[in-house]
């Protein structure tokens, strides 16, 4: 297929672009930069934002997957709200002009305060203004979808561990400290369970959901398991040998954010069986 990946050059496009294209995609990845893609992808730095027919423009795509969106790890930017009448411009344009698929960047924050297993029907009342900006975005691509019968994916990520300084995650906050020469880290108590998953697996379940179209709709993209933050936070100090420590108790837990939650992993599961 031909996709379009929206905000490729950032944390979670790079490795998802490098998946498509070995699955023998052709991928065009956009971005206000691309000095960080795969260069077998074919790169288009621009500001979606400003493009009257993104669907010529980017050569008539058969897919768009959208990661583009800013702030995501300042829960209450004002970003959020200012951007989320340009994200459903663009991709209305898209449906409009004749892709045959939108898949979706979402995010575990639209839940709200939830505990136990998620599923494609568990309510969302999102606590925060980026879960809030990104429910109102899967609701109208619902609609927008729906009514120009375009195939629609929504890839709900959960908490994802990698290894490098870029991102704004708590794992890339740690590597950063490490290689700053700190030895402490500031924590929470870390007694909140959440559903991790290895950044490689992350990209691989991304693609694989990308590439088909038997399950469509909600699709966790998860472990499907619960872990303290604490044990994994641990675990992943120990697995790359870093000497910084936690400083628990130093930050409070957020309101939001609930006790224990989790994916239902069924649905990617079965994708990934069918491969």
């Amino acid at each position: 297929m031909k996709i379009v990946v929206t905000g490729a050059n950032g944390y979670l496009g790079r490795g998802i672009v490098d998946e498509l294209i070995a699955r023998g995609n052709e991928v065009i990845a956009t971005d206000f930069t691309c000095d960080r893609v795969n260069k077998r992808a074919h790169c288009m730095a621009c500001n979606i934002f400003e493009i009257e027919d993104p669907y010529t423009f980017f050569g008539q795509p058969d897919v768009v997957l959208h990661l583009a969106w800013r702030d995501g790890f300042v829960h209450n930017s004002d970003a959020h709200f200012d951007d989320l009448p340009k994200h459903v411009a663009f991709l209305k344009k898209m449906c409009e002009s004749g892709v045959k698929k939108i898949a979706c960047m979402g995010t575990m924050h639209e839940i709200g305060f939830h505990e136990g297993s998620i599923n494609e029907n568990t309510p969302c009342w999102p606590m925060s203004m980026y879960g809030i900006a990104k429910d109102a975005l899967r609701n109208a691509l619902t609609t927008i979808t729906a009514q120009n019968n375009t195939r629609f994916q929504w890839l709900r990520a959960y908490y994802i561990v990698s290894n490098t300084q870029y991102g704004n995650s708590i794992f890339s906050k740690i590597v950063a400290a490490e290689q700053e020469g700190k030895s402490e880290f500031p924590f929470t108590t870390g007694q909140n369970q959440y559903d991790f998953l290895d950044y490689p697996d992350f990209c691989h379940q991304v693609a694989a959901a990308v590439n088909q179209n038997d399950i469509l709709g909600i699709i966790n993209i998860c472990s499907g398991k619960p872990e303290k933050l604490a044990d994994r936070v641990e675990r992943f100090i120990s697995e790359n040998g870093f000497s910084i420590r936690l400083k628990y108790g130093m930050f409070p837990d957020r309101p939001y954010d609930s006790k224990a939650v989790w994916g239902d992993n069924s649905q990617i599961l079965q994708i990934l069986s069918n491969e």
